[in-house]
């Protein structure tokens, strides 16, 4: 497992698993399956409804906590109340610390959320405070006006929406980039049929799924794929046995249209269904 340095010293793996649109006991086994695999980096949320399932599945696989780095999200409708919100995830989690906590996005009360992760950080009970879905004028604003720089800022990124132009502002302000939805979340077809794609993978002995990830690993973003299949969980891991040419990573930027497919503000249902994680 490859690994980064946020701007805090604190180390993060640069892949881990994402728990987006599951939940019970579909949740915990995947969460399991994963851990078994090789993940130490678990991603959930308060508004995804599963931190009880992630951590019965984390208690499962009898892992020592301290070598999981587990991430949370506080939903903007619990803004005003961020540190009720983050105690009720260290009690889902079983755990009495988390290594991230984000703000999920930059709705509401964000600045009053953003203090509150501050004094927890301060506490000791969070060691690494970020963001999520915080366009380059939100994410300066809070660096601007606050003590903290955030550690992180996780975005959708993917090959066709690869962020280059957020990346300059985010790698400015030492804010690392982590992306959600890395294989598309319901334009796979699209993606993994393209043929630069498939020839670059077929070079490589590796499946267009563990090539794309590979290609935002190598450009310094931390991914968190999600399944719950077991051989695709285990797919998905097997991506540091190989590394893409510099002409390769290229051709693979060329992908790029630079279009979020999620909280598209011209695709307003997208941004509600968003809202409802």
């Amino acid at each position: 497992m490859e690994t980064m340095t946020l701007n805090n010293g604190v180390i993060i793996p640069m892949l881990g698993f994402g728990t987006f649109l599951t939940g019970g006991d579909e949740c915990e086994e995947s969460v399991l399956s994963a851990i078994q695999n090789g993940y130490r980096l678990i991603d959930t949320a308060e508004a995804y409804g599963n931190e009880e399932a992630v951590g019965r599945g984390i208690a499962r696989s009898g892992v020592a906590r301290n070598d999981l780095f587990l991430v949370t999200k506080v939903n903007f409708r619990s803004y005003e109340d961020a540190r009720a919100t983050v105690e009720a995830s260290l009690r889902k989690l079983k755990t009495d610390y988390l290594d991230m906590v984000l703000l999920h996005w930059p709705f509401g009360n964000y600045y009053a959320a953003w203090r509150e992760l501050e004094k927890l950080h301060g506490e000791g009970k969070i060691r690494a405070i970020g963001v999520s879905n915080f366009e380059p004028d939100r994410l300066i604003d809070l660096i601007e006006f606050n003590e903290i720089t955030p550690a992180i800022n996780q975005i959708e990124t993917h090959l066709l929406c690869q962020r280059q132009k957020e990346r300059q502002w985010m790698d400015k302000y030492h804010v690392a980039h982590m992306a959600y939805a890395p294989l598309g979340q319901g334009h796979k077809n699209e993606m993994f049929a393209d043929p630069v794609l498939t020839a670059i993978a077929e070079a490589h002995g590796k499946t267009p799924v563990q090539t794309a990830l590979r290609f935002l690993v190598q450009s310094g973003v931390v991914v968190i794929p999600k399944s719950v299949h077991p051989q695709r969980i285990q797919e998905n891991i097997n991506i540091f046995d190989f590394a893409l040419s510099a002409d390769e990573m290229a051709q693979l930027r060329g992908m790029d249209t630079a279009a979020a497919m999620i909280g598209n503000p011209e695709q307003p249902e997208l941004v509600e269904s968003a809202m409802k994680w």
